[in-house]
This record gives structure tokens, C-alpha cells and sequence, in this order.
């Protein structure tokens, strides 16, 4: 048993509530760069971003929609589930997150810089970047404890 004191509660419930915004600000911002990339119809001009929407569908706007979707509609499942809830699954699947959008954010300016000119989703790539390094500092920083009834999630 451990003797926590009222500053110790109070600074590990400061640290679950930046967690908690700063994911949902990484999902809202990932959703932001998802509409920059349609716009700019990453898929006709990143040839990864051809073959994964290819996958889906051969109507590779079809596919795109559908994948960034998936992608935006897990985030908010995440955020509503297991991050709000307190899951043990929580800290993983933010982890998985930052590392998305650390890649989001690095390669898209890296992109542009080797097209020498905007390519679809730069604009947004940075705050991508921001948000990813703060998740990963806010969870490095003020670990979230697990109630023993949400363990087996």
C-alpha cells in the first residue's frame, strides 16, 4: 500500500488530463491533416499512399476516404475507450499513435523538401509533430495508474 499525499493525487490527475487532451488534440489535428491530404489528393502524387488506397479499392479516392476515416473514426474510438477510461490497453495504443504521427510529421516536410515545393498534408504535418513529442513527453512524465477493474482490458 502506497501513501500518496493530496499534491501527489493532484499532480497524477494534472498528468492524466494532459494526456487525455493532448491525444484528443492529436486525433482532431490527424483529422485536420486527413482533409489537407484529400484536398490535395495525396494519393495521385505519393506512391505509398497509391498503394495502400489501391488495396481498398480500385477507385483510389474511394479508398482514400475510407482508410483516413478508419484511421480518424480509431482515434476517437481510442479516445472514448480505453485513453478516457483508464484501460491498460491505453499507454500502447497512445505510443502507436505518437509514433504515426512522429512519422506524419517528419515526412511530409521531408517530402516536400525533395519535391522541392508543397505536397499534400506539409501544412499540417508540423502540428502533427508538436502534439506527438508532447504526448510522448506528457506520457514518459506522469504515468497513468490502472484501476484493477479496467486490467483486463
Amino acid at each position: 500500500m502506497t501513501h500518496e499525499t493530496a499534491e501527489d493525487c493532484r499532480m497524477t490527475n494534472q498528468g492524466m488530463s494532459r494526456i487525455t487532451v493532448a491525444f484528443g488534440a492529436l486525433v482532431v489535428a490527424q483529422g485536420g491533416h486527413s482533409i489537407e491530404e484529400y484536398i490535395g489528393r495525396l494519393w495521385e502524387s505519393f506512391p505509398p499512399a497509391a498503394f495502400l488506397t489501391g488495396l481498398v479499392s480500385s477507385n483510389r479516392e474511394l479508398g482514400f476516404l475510407v482508410l483516413n476515416s478508419a484511421l480518424v473514426g480509431f482515434g476517437i474510438w481510442c479516445m472514448a475507450w480505453p485513453v478516457r477510461k483508464n484501460w491498460q490497453s491505453a499507454k500502447p495504443l497512445m505510443w502507436f499513435w505518437v509514433v504515426i504521427e512522429t512519422i506524419n510529421g517528419v515526412g511530409h516536410p521531408a517530402w516536400s523538401v525533395r519535391q522541392g515545393g508543397y505536397t499534400p498534408g506539409v501544412i499540417t504535418a508540423p502540428m502533427l509533430l508538436v502534439l506527438a513529442v508532447y504526448l510522448a513527453f506528457q506520457l514518459r512524465h506522469h504515468p497513468r495508474p490502472v484501476s484493477p477493474a479496467d486490467s483486463q482490458h
